[in-house]
């Protein structure tokens, strides 16, 4: 059933545009300039990105996780390995990132294969977090049942307890994946939803250029 309220938003992209002769030809150097962008905008969450995963049998999941670093090698996000994604990239060590950027009229789509990042990695970022932030590491078994929310503050307080310095070792089931692009495609919003659709695909080790039909 069509809901005539939803069915009627509309919104006209005007802001920019995007060309196969405009972008770096390096995929990684143009996301760097759009996340620049989207930094220097102040949006609320500049770096938060749908993470879609698999399991073996292809069923699909999804949910908003955080960029924390990216470079040539690929892009990394951090989570606990027990949780439902780092289950399925057991399985199936394959992703897509989704950046939307709706103030800039701009989407970024990323599709690769996944492996973890080291422990070293792992540690450095780890003992950036916030205290509390580490402590919600250990007291979350993340994806699994919970009876209570009370049962989830009596674990982060036990542990509180038991860490009351403040140094709060890595769990061994926490830590990072880093996506290592295979595609990268670059929407940009225009009038009457011809938007621009610019396309990396890596072949043969090199990044091939084309543009998209909207």
């Amino acid at each position: 059933m069509i809901d005539s309220k939803l069915a009627d938003l509309r919104h006209e992209y005007s802001r920019s545009k995007l060309s196969a002769s405009s972008v770096d030809r390096d995929p990684f150097v143009q996301f760097g300039k759009w996340m620049d962008e989207a930094l220097a905008s102040e949006l609320p969450e500049p770096t938060a990105m749908v993470l879609a995963t698999a399991s073996a049998d292809g069923r699909p999941t999804s949910r908003v996780v955080l960029l924390k670093g990216f470079d040539s090698n690929g892009f990394v996000f951090f989570t606990n390995y027990n949780s439902r994604k780092g289950r399925q990239l057991a399985e199936n060590p394959n992703a897509a990132l989704h950046f939307f950027w709706p103030e800039l009229e701009r989407q970024v789509n990323i599709s690769g294969n996944v492996e973890r990042v080291s422990d070293e990695e792992s540690d450095e970022y780890f003992a950036s977090r916030p205290y509390k932030s580490r402590i919600g590491a250990w007291a979350s078994h993340q994806s699994e049942p919970l009876a209570s929310r009370a049962e989830l503050v009596k674990r982060a307080a036990a542990l509180m307890l038991k860490h009351p310095t403040g140094h709060v070792p890595r769990p061994p089931h926490w830590g990072g994946y880093r996506v290592r692009p295979e595609r990268f495609e670059f929407w940009q919003g225009r009038e009457s939803r011809l938007h621009d659709r610019i396309c990396y695909d890596l072949t043969n080790g090199k990044w091939k250029i084309s543009r998209l039909s909207p």
